[in-house]
């Protein structure tokens, strides 16, 4: 399935529920599923991480829709390579800061 495709498929079942709960609260949904997505990753349990990776990326993908943007399109901002260097793998200098 293309990023697209998933966003337009979220946005057939969610939209109106997101839309009525707002940018906001939908947003601390989001980062509430990044959290369970943390505790995944420490568990290491294969099922939860899918299962988390799918969560965040669907609520990913309605705050996308909320905001009037396309994951596709925001994608390409990586199609050359990292978009500081322009390298396929990224040669930057470690940032403390990311």
């Amino acid at each position: 399935m293309r990023v697209s495709e998933f966003q337009k498929l979220i946005r057939d079942i969610y939209f109106e529920k997101d839309s009525r709960r707002g940018v906001d609260p939908t947003f601390r949904w989001f980062t509430e599923e990044v959290g369970e997505l943390a505790r995944a990753i420490r568990k290491g349990n294969r099922g939860n991480l899918e299962e988390e990776f799918g969560d965040v990326f669907a609520w990913l993908a309605s705050l996308a829709t909320l905001e009037g943007v396309s994951l596709e399109q925001v994608a390409t901002r990586y199609a050359s390579g990292c978009p500081k260097c322009g390298r396929t793998p990224c040669e930057c200098e470690e940032d403390k800061e990311r």
